[in-house]
């Protein structure tokens, strides 16, 4: 079996902080380990068409090529980081290859089909994909799926790896910036300062803002003036106008204390790196969680929601702001102590998610098997 993921290189990107071409070399790394595979490539179906150094790390061999180039080297298409001309996809499958559209991320809640399709502007045609694959947090969208595109749709498991954020890290040493929990220790404790919090917030407009973690700071903040330093609210520009500055200002004793200061995106390992002790993030579902793994590699408390990472982290249930409160203030007196636990609970996480998992590689087998695909289509 032949198999080719879409990725979409694009000019001066930085292919290793792309978080879908991540996952396509994760994908490419498991299936590369297949008895049954005989080659994996990358699709480029955008302007670069170069392999980025190191890809190859988890997939050996591995190569890129355009679409047109892939006509005759594939036998199963994944359309994952980058939308796929629906009209080659028609022509494929006519040929007798099969077509799989695999998220790596649940799609927003109010545009389910329109976000399976992986296209920026609108979704793919019914009828285009012999199968869709879920990640385990989108199952409860399998029927809205499957309704669409009038195909099998299969929940695979999801799969990361910590060589994304290490090459990140090894960058950033590099411009003199040290990323992880003991570096951040040691400034803290310099300069005899409360803790620097991180919060981390979804870009969506139906967040209510500030957002659940501000308010669980400033609960915090009023129980101990001393436990919070520096508040910082990533990807805020939406409650930074005047108006709403204005009343932040008068309801939070953090913002009145000049504690808190509102930024706009972010690269998170370099802002962490640089100005954060704890990260606190919340979210409406299990998204996109590769942000957070990055955090819980450094072994930085990571306050979260996320009921997908409930085993690793400080975890809060949905938006109850006291009990995010409590989980903010046992992380900021607890983790020095704990520490060694914490790190053991997030090694326990990526070796389940590590796309060489023997439980991860047999349910891909089973899912590339599942498709019917024998023999090299010619």
């Amino acid at each position: 079996m032949r198999i080719g993921i879409s990725v979409r290189g694009r000019r001066g990107q930085d292919f290793w902080r792309d978080r879908a071409s991540q996952h396509a070399v994760c994908l490419a790394g498991a299936f590369a380990r297949l008895p049954f595979v005989r080659a994996v490539l990358l699709i480029d179906v955008g302007d670069e068409c170069r392999l980025p150094r190191g890809a190859d790390v988890l997939a050996p061999g591995l190569s890129i090529v355009t679409q047109q180039q892939a006509s005759d080297k594939v036998d199963v298409i994944v359309e994952l980081a980058g939308g796929l001309d629906l009209a080659w996809l028609d022509l494929m499958r006519s040929r007798g290859r099969k077509a799989v559209c695999c998220r790596g991320e649940p799609p927003d809640a109010d545009s389910g089909a329109t976000a399976a399709s992986g296209r920026a502007h609108g979704a793919a045609k019914p009828d285009c994909y012999d199968e869709i694959w879920l990640p385990p947090g989108d199952r409860l969208t399998a029927p809205l799926i499957r309704l669409h595109y009038r195909c099998q749709v299969r929940v695979v498991p999801f799969v990361w790896s910590p060589m994304f954020v290490e090459r990140r890290i090894a960058a950033l040493e590099r411009r003199g910036v040290r990323y992880g929990y003991d570096a951040a220790r040691a400034v803290r404790e310099a300069g005899r300062g409360g803790w620097r919090v991180a919060i981390v917030e979804p870009d969506l407009p139906a967040v209510n803002e500030p957002g659940i973690p501000m308010f669980a700071c400033e609960d915090v903040y009023r129980t101990d003036r001393d436990v919070l330093g520096e508040l910082h609210v990533l990807n805020a520009l939406r409650v930074n106008a005047p108006a709403k500055r204005a009343l932040l200002a008068g309801r939070f004793d953090l913002v009145r204390d000049h504690r808190a200061t509102f930024h706009g995106r972010h690269d998170l390992v370099a802002f962490v790196g640089q100005h954060a002790d704890a990260v606190f993030a919340c979210q409406r579902n299990d998204g996109d969680v590769r942000g957070y793994l990055d955090v819980l590699h450094g072994d930085y408390p990571l306050i979260h929601n996320s009921p997908w990472l409930r085993g690793a982290g400080y975890y809060y249930p949905g938006t109850d702001v006291q009990q995010a409160a409590r989980a903010l203030l046992a992380a900021l007196r607890g983790h020095d102590a704990a520490l060694d636990a914490y790190r053991a609970r997030s090694r326990a996480l990526f070796d389940a998610i590590d796309p060489l998992g023997d439980a991860n590689l047999a349910a891909y087998a089973q899912a590339l098997l599942s498709l019917g695909v024998t023999h090299d289509a010619r």
